[in-house]
């Protein structure tokens, strides 16, 4: 029960230090970022480069793809030109894996203090604003090595590792268990979050992961797919072009996912020869996280020279006329 506790409460802490890191970065910035979007999607590198952007300052994509839902609604920004934004936002989300993977979590203690101190001692509020911002993001790492610390008992159980190895084994099976996993947190960071930090529990030779990479990729692949369910929930009572966004965004995942499942031998690979080497258990936190940041690249790659495609596919699975 305590371990429970204390992983609940470390999720907690993520996504108090999530939501309030956002809103003040919103406070302090949302309009101008809604004007980047609105400006920055002419061509769709363009608009790439606007959507990573704004979702690494925000390190949300589900924030930027609502915002990006509002604009389509609004009719100041075309379907094509959303779709290469919501691309960009997935790369810039990756951001908070790398930062984790980086052990960033090591110096928080003092981004807490120095947020709280730029509090209480400022009396204009965009100083105020800042110093919230990173005492959120103090937080939201307080609630990682939270996490981490809750989750090392499950180690050392034999119905948990039995569990673990199933996932492992069924690729398939770990993709749904991130897509649900993302679907009832809401957040794609604090679900990759957990994952890195069960992925860096030693299995019983303590130099393997207790989930090993492969396992952690699939996981990994089904968190994408999930936060995608936060775009259509957005799209409800829309427009049409603004619920095909929403459509697109899982369109997109879902089948960067399938491909990806397919050719997971290799993938896994890849990401061993572009990750630090060392004991699996040592570096695989660094390796989920590129691992995330390869699949969103990919994936952008992969459709940014066929939006067209798929927006004629969305327009077909989601018949009618723009509102």
């Amino acid at each position: 029960m305590k371990m429970i506790l204390e992983f609940l409460g470390g999720l907690a802490l993520f996504e108090y230090g999530m939501n309030l890191m956002t809103e003040s970065l919103k406070s302090t910035a949302g309009d101008r970022m809604r004007h980047i979007l609105a400006i920055m999607t002419k061509n769709p590198l363009a608009g790439v480069l606007a959507g990573t952007i704004v979702s690494a300052v925000l390190q949300s994509s589900g924030v930027v793809t609502v915002m990006v839902i509002g604009l389509v609604s609004a009719e100041f920004m075309t379907l094509p030109q959303a779709v290469s934004v919501i691309m960009g936002a997935n790369i810039g989300t990756t951001v908070t894996a790398q930062l984790f993977a980086f052990q960033m979590n090591d110096y928080i203690w003092a981004v807490v203090f120095i947020g709280v101190v730029i509090c209480f001692i400022s009396e204009k509020e965009n100083t105020k604003l800042a110093g919230l911002i990173l005492l959120g993001c103090g937080i939201l790492f307080v609630g990682i090595d939270t996490m981490k610390e809750a989750m090392e008992p499950l180690a050392a159980s034999d119905v948990f590792i039995n569990m673990i190895k199933k996932v492992s084994n069924v690729p398939v099976l770990g993709v749904l268990v991130g897509t649900l996993m993302t679907m009832v947190v809401q957040s794609s960071n604090a679900t990759i979050a957990v994952l890195q930090s069960l992925a860096s529990q030693p299995a019983k030779d303590g130099v393997s992961s207790i989930i090993g990479l492969s396992g952690a990729i699939a996981i990994m692949m089904g968190d994408n797919i999930g936060t995608t369910f936060i775009s259509l929930l957005a799209s409800v009572g829309q427009t049409v072009n603004a619920k095909r966004t929403a459509v697109c965004h899982s369109f997109l995942n879902i089948s960067g996912s399938v491909l990806f499942l397919m050719l997971l031998p290799k993938f896994t690979d890849l990401i061993v020869r572009i990750s630090p080497k060392g004991p699996e258990v040592q570096v695989i936190s660094r390796q989920i996280a590129n691992s995330h940041t390869v699949f969103n690249l990919a994936g952008t790659i992969l459709w940014l020279p066929f939006v067209g495609v798929m927006v004629k596919i969305v327009k077909i699975l989601v018949p009618g006329e723009n509102e």
